[in-house]
């Protein structure tokens, strides 16, 4: 299915102790409001987190919000929106339903101490978790139906379907049958995952049972390796990612750049809140909301904005006059995103297969990096294509096991090139080198007092820290001297690859015998081993500088992976010489026989302790920029604004410059 381009995504999870729920609902004013501020689609609610219905339900009148002074607001909502051709999902919480948690501990999930999960009797909350795999699957079907029934239904979302590890009788009994051992905490994940896609394409079906060809989709709040089991359970994809709330700036580009290759039309969410949601009365910055729906454009999603509709029901004039100055830019860009697929060089293997994070360190990292240098690439895991890229990137922690292996040979013997860093490239047992990166492991690699391997650590004062020497083309923007990496690399022999640089080690490790001033001991000037080795198509960094990128941010540890990508990849598709934090994307709309530069200048800063803000647009002028086209351009233009760009054609790149960014710029390259 097909998303529309503006959407926004309505919660309303109201306390009942909250009187006149929906009194002041006016459908026309809704509906207008809407309509004014370019919204096209709009999800609203069936059943909060509070558990409560907001339809004058026959099935279940006891889940009628008690305060509820309008029964009809639901179905008013989507009547109203469905006369102005806006589209109505429908939205159903799954996990999170205080009255079902309340009423029915038996469907409560259970930890493995024996507690419920989630929010204590006495504190304030409603994140009591309920278990799918309970009776609680049949209440849901059964609210489901009478939506289905009884409402015109433009899509489901269902929320909060999220893998619990949960040892309820429920799930303790299959567990058994099915041959797991529900005290080893790996069996019940691995439990907890197969019966949760089970759910979600039992759940479709039953969907499609009722007769219904709506869109449905199933948020956890992130869309990452772990979501291709159940892909056949969803319509579309939504990208659920409020960067001032927990999920931070770099979510979103690390998530959309895995999800955008799965095959469905996808779209982000972010919120209209200052931090994150129900975030009552609160406004986000219009720049920081304009980066995060025209970042969304870039990456070729669709723009979705949280937002929280007031008790009394009606709907907040400023927060639409917010919106509505972003979407009506949005609706003018449409035309250049519509249909358009991401062109790119470099593919990262995110670590978020093996380490189970949403957000691991190393990807983040390398996304953080590449962002930073222009650099045009998707993120994969170990069932990805890997021919269509130039570079494959294993960034820190991806161990190779044989099949992986024999994948990554096949890519090298196609032309493939390789970067690899810290103990990525290791077999699963980390003993040994299961890719040929020139190198092999020391046998007595160092450890610490407790006799714990302390490669690839950052520790609170440096205490086992070495230096990489950086020269030659690995040295460009950079001094030739010793610079600290803030953790030990992998300590490896030469075995047939060149040295680019050496890792340089300190007098001695911290420790309570020796240490020298507050943090890690200086460079002895020793060489300790290979730093940076080069093999082939394969460059191989011992230090995990992803990782350390991701918490330190050492700029001459992005200079060397910058400098490394250019002798891997001399001719990356786009080079800029604007600043850092100008983020590029290149899209191509076969159709229209174009390319698509999207070119954002927004710079989110920490003035808060716990939240990064966008509050200024700053401009450049003159950003220069080439491209590696497949064929020279018939023309390049600003658009919309629909202004001519001259270019020249110069050793296979195309020069031009950008007289001015101011926010979000797009370039179109006609052929």
């Amino acid at each position: 299915m097909e998303l529309r381009f503006r959407q926004i995504h309505l919660d309303f999870h109201t306390s009942e102790d909250i009187p006149d729920i929906g009194a002041k609902f006016d459908a026309e004013e809704y509906a207008s409001t809407l309509d004014k501020a370019r919204v096209n689609s709009i999800s609203t609610f069936a059943r909060c987190h509070h558990g409560w219905l907001y339809y004058d339900s026959k099935a279940f009148p006891e889940r009628v919000h008690p305060q509820l002074a309008n029964k009809n607001l639901l179905n008013e909502q989507i009547e109203a929106c469905h006369k102005r051709g806006i589209r109505v999902p429908i939205y159903i919480t799954v996990q999170w339903d205080h009255y079902s948690s309340q009423r029915h501990p038996e469907w409560c999930v259970v930890n493995p101490e024996g507690k419920l999960a989630g929010t204590p009797p006495y504190e304030a909350g409603f994140y009591r978790a309920l278990c799918v795999n309970t009776p609680f699957r049949d209440f849901l079907k059964e609210q489901t139906r009478e939506v289905l029934e009884t409402l015109p239904t433009d899509g489901i979302f269902y929320d909060i379907v999220m893998t619990q590890d949960c040892s309820c009788w429920h799930c303790k009994q299959d567990m058994l049958a099915q041959g797991y051992d529900p005290y080893r905490k790996e069996d019940r994940i691995r439990f907890a995952k197969e019966m949760l896609d089970g759910f979600k394409k039992d759940m479709t079906e039953f969907v499609r049972g009722c007769g219904s060809d709506c869109a449905i989709f199933y948020n956890a709040g992130h869309i990452g390796p772990g979501s291709r089991e159940s892909l056949d359970a969803y319509t579309h994809l939504e990208l659920e990612s409020l960067p001032s709330g927990h999920w931070g700036y770099i979510h979103f580009p690390l998530s959309v750049r895995f999800a955008r290759n799965l095959g469905l039309d996808f779209m982000g969410m972010t919120g209209k809140f200052h931090t994150s949601w129900a975030d009552f009365h609160s406004y986000k910055n219009q720049p920081a909301l304009e980066y995060e729906c025209f970042n969304m454009l870039a990456c070729n999603a669709k723009c979705g904005i949280g937002d929280q509709l007031p008790p009394d029901g009606k709907i907040d004039q400023a927060t639409y006059d917010l919106i509505g100055s972003v979407y009506r830019q949005v609706e003018e860009k449409e035309p250049w995103c519509r249909g358009a697929k991401a062109v790119t060089d470099i593919a990262v293997l995110t670590t978020e297969e093996w380490m189970g994070e949403r957000m691991p360190p190393a990807t983040a990292g390398a996304v953080l990096m590449l962002l930073e240098g222009g650099h045009q690439f998707e993120i994969v895991d170990s069932r990805s294509d890997f021919s269509p890229y130039k570079v494959l990137v294993l960034p820190d922690r991806v161990p190779v096991n044989d099949a992986l292996r024999a994948k990554i040979e096949k890519f090298l013997s196609g032309g493939g090139k390789l970067l690899v860093t810290g103990e990525s490239g290791l077999n699963p047992e980390q003993t040994a080198f299961n890719l040929d990166l020139g190198v092999t492991l020391h046998p007595n690699p160092t450890r610490d007092l407790d006799g714990n391997l302390v490669r690839g650590k950052v520790m609170p004062r440096g205490e086992y820290t070495d230096f990489v020497l950086p020269r030659g083309d690995l040295a460009k923007g950079l001094p030739e001297v010793e610079h600290v990496m803030y953790a030990k690399g992998v300590e490896v022999s030469l075995a047939g690859g060149e040295v680019l640089a050496n890792a340089i080690s300190s007098y001695f490790n911290r420790d309570w015998r020796h240490f020298c001033s507050h943090q890690h001991t200086p460079s002895s000037g020793e060489v300790a081993h290979p730093a940076i080795v080069r093999k082939g198509n394969a460059i191989y960094f011992s230090h995990p500088v992803f990782s350390l990128y991701r918490s330190l941010t050492p700029l001459w540890a992005k200079r060397l992976v910058l400098n490394a990508l250019d002798l891997l990849l001399p001719e990356p598709l786009l080079r800029h010489d604007g600043p850092s934090t100008l983020q590029t994307t290149v899209n191509e709309q076969k159709g229209e026989s174009r390319w698509v530069v999207h070119l954002l200048h927004y710079i989110p800063q920490r003035r808060g302790e716990a939240i990064d803000v966008i509050e200024d647009v700053i401009p450049l002028f003159d950003t220069a920029l080439s491209l590696k086209t497949p064929k020279k351009p018939k023309s390049i233009r600003l658009v919309p604004q629909n202004r001519e760009i001259p270019f020249e054609e110069k050793d296979g790149r195309i020069l031009f410059t950008v007289p001015k960014i101011e926010g979000h710029a797009m370039v179109e390259v006609t052929y």
